[in-house]
Order: C-alpha cells, then sequence, then structure tokens
C-alpha cells in the first residue's frame, strides 16, 4: 500500500483530499505545518484554529494527524524576502515563493525523508500528467475560477513528481457537498486569503510592524502637481485605485498608482483606467523556472499572467539566459508592478514562471 502524506491546513480542500485518498486506497497521514508564530490583531491565533480543524478532520477520517514546526524556515526562505522587495517599493508575492519553499520543500523532505512517504498531497486546485518524453507536466484545475497552477508555477520536475493533488478534478461546489455529507466541522469554512500562513490582517498594520513607514508626496504624473500625501511607499502597487484618498480631485476620474520614486519618496498616480502611463509593452523576467526543465527554443510565444485570476494574455518570449527572460504583449498591458509573478501557459499547460524585473515600454 502507498502511503500519502497530506498537508492538512485546516480547510475543506485538503480535509476532503485527504478522504479521496484514503477511499482510493493509500495509507493516508495528515501534517499540519506550523509556519507562523504571530497572533492576529484581535488575539485571536488563527493556527490554533486551523489546527483545531485539521485534527478533527483526521480523527472523523480515522488518520493519523502530527505537526511540524516550520516557523523559522517560513522567516528565512519567504518572510525575510517578502520585506526585502517591499523595502525595494516592489510587489512580491509570498504566496508563489511558499509553495516552492515550505509545501514543495520543508514539508516534502520531511514526508519522504521522516515519514517515509511515498508522495505528499495537498489541496491545490490543479493537476499533473506525464507527457511523451515521460516529463511531468503542470495543469490547470478543472474548476477554472479556482485554479491554483499561478501559485505552482516555481515547482520542478522533482516536486511536482511526488505530489498528488485530489481535487484538481473536481470544482469548489463537488468538494464541499463532500464534506458536508461526510459532516466535516469545516464543510463550510470559508477559503483562506491574506498572506500565505499569516492569513487576514489589515496589510497596512501589518506591515508596519516590520517596516517604517515615511510619508512623502502623492504627484500627478501627467501634470507635476502634488495631489495628496501617501503613508509609506511599500503600502502602495501599480494600478492600484482604493485607499488613495484623493477622490474627488482633478477631472472626476479615478486615480491610479502609475509608478513610485523611492529617492524622493513620491508616489506617482494619474486618472483614468485608459491613461497610457498605466501601461507597458513588456517586461524582463528574472529567476526563470521552467517546470519541463528546459526552454523548448530561445523565442516562443505562449500565454501569460501577471495576477492572480487575471484572463490569460497572449505574449512572445525572448530567453536571454537560463533564468532571464524578455516578454512582450501582443497588446500593451496596464497595473504591471516589478516583483509580481509572470507565469507562462500552453492552453491548459502551466509551462512555469519567474520574476517581473524591469518593465519595458516602447
Amino acid at each position: 500500500m502507498k502511503k500519502v502524506v497530506v498537508g492538512m491546513s485546516g480547510g475543506v480542500d485538503s480535509a476532503v483530499s485527504a478522504y479521496l485518498l484514503k477511499e482510493q486506497g493509500y495509507d493516508v497521514i495528515g501534517l499540519f505545518m506550523k509556519n507562523w508564530d504571530e497572533t492576529d490583531e484581535d488575539g485571536a491565533c488563527t493556527a490554533e484554529v486551523d489546527y483545531d480543524d485539521a485534527r478533527a478532520v483526521c480523527l472523523k477520517l480515522d488518520i493519523p494527524c502530527y505537526t511540524v514546526n516550520f516557523v523559522k524556515e517560513y522567516w528565512d526562505n519567504v518572510f525575510t524576502y517578502f520585506l526585502d522587495e517591499y523595502k525595494k517599493g516592489r510587489t512580491p508575492n509570498p504566496d508563489v515563493l511558499c509553495n516552492k519553499e515550505i509545501k514543495f520543500k520543508c514539508f516534502l523532505d520531511y514526508a519522504l525523508n521522516v515519514l517515509e512517504t511515498d508522495y505528499i498531497a495537498t489541496g491545490h486546485y490543479a493537476r499533473v500528467k506525464r507527457d511523451e518524453r515521460g516529463r511531468v507536466e503542470l495543469l490547470k484545475g478543472l474548476d477554472s475560477k479556482k485554479d491554483q497552477t499561478y501559485f505552482l508555477c516555481l515547482l520542478n520536475q522533482y516536486q511536482l513528481d511526488k505530489v498528488i493533488f485530489p481535487v484538481g478534478d473536481m470544482v469548489k461546489s463537488e468538494v464541499r457537498k463532500i464534506a458536508d455529507s461526510l459532516k466535516l466541522r469545516n464543510a463550510k469554512k470559508k477559503d483562506s486569503t491574506g498572506i500565505c500562513f499569516i492569513g487576514e490582517r489589515n496589510f497596512t498594520k501589518f506591515l508596519k510592524n516590520y517596516l517604517p513607514s515615511i510619508s512623502g508626496n502623492i504627484v500627478d504624473l501627467d501634470t507635476g502637481d502634488v495631489v495628496g500625501e501617501h503613508t509609506g511607499l511599500m503600502y502602495y502597487t501599480i494600478g492600484q485605485r482604493r485607499g488613495l484618498g484623493i477622490g474627488g480631485m482633478g477631472s472626476g476620474e479615478r486615480w491610479y498608482v502609475c509608478d513610485k520614486d523611492l529617492k524622493k519618496n513620491e508616489l506617482y498616480v494619474v486618472q483614468g483606467s485608459d491613461n497610457k502611463r498605466l501601461f507597458v509593452d513588456g517586461f524582463y523576467m528574472t529567476d526563470v523556472n521552467m517546470i519541463s526543465g528546459e526552454y523548448k527554443n530561445d523565442k516562443f510565444e505562449c500565454m501569460i499572467k501577471y495576477r492572480y485570476q487575471q484572463p490569460l494574455r497572449k505574449c512572445s518570449v525572448e530567453v536571454i539566459d537560463g533564468k532571464k527572460v524578455k516578454v512582450i504583449f501582443d497588446i500593451p498591458q496596464s497595473s504591471v508592478a516589478v516583483g509580481q509573478i509572470g507565469a507562462f501557459y500552453d492552453d491548459e499547460v502551466c509551462l512555469g514562471g519567474g520574476v517581473i524585473d524591469e518593465l519595458i515600454k516602447f
């Protein structure tokens, strides 16, 4: 009997994943990862609530439930990077790095080497299959609204070869229906959002605990006029249109963040969603990971997304070197921020991804 360790988050997706694997004849073990020590703003420790839910599910399914502490690994390999990127005025995606460094590295190593398992499993909405060459491909989840391959684009062949995504062939409503039929206590638990393993928080207040905030001018990039004051550049991202505190100024159209100047400590904004200053023709990406392990050609066309739950965009890709590429959109796109993750797609296959490092405007 093959042994599989399921990453039990306390949510319904991992709970149903464990149930499905047991029904398929696997020897199933539940493992809850603790990766964050802090409590949230109201003093309630969300990790404790999640652990209680995970343990209750394992008890209901009659499978063992273990815990493991990756707090140090998360801080060193994910959260430190997250803070460094914000210091630079960039917009990082900790969820993507968390998958690469924690869920599919620390967790995978622990499962294989300590618990001596054959596979790990998670509740991600994604699928894997082998191509004609025997290489593992990462495919979108069947539920297009829940597909999470964007967050998995930095994984490699070794990691994907050892993972099972039990709910990847299902839609969310089916998952909840199964959980409800089993009377699992988290059957109606809402989906987790916010920062990976840290959860939903007042983001500005949370960042202030770690990074000093320095206020400065908000400048209309079209006119050069000062139109307001920002509370700290790290709290804003390119394309942001809420929380700027400058409504009613100018023409009456919505204001959008279009750039930052760290040296001057100025936040640049423009009005109107069609303002040309919001658009870029492409970008350079670094730390690029191709899931197959190689580029098919030095130049190729594919689809790309640079935000989660964003429609795919057509682009052409030119390989500069092994880890750096140049991406040019077929049609200029708006609200692209350095630090974000770009993920490549060929139809339903996620080819890989990397970090957006420099914007291109013709």
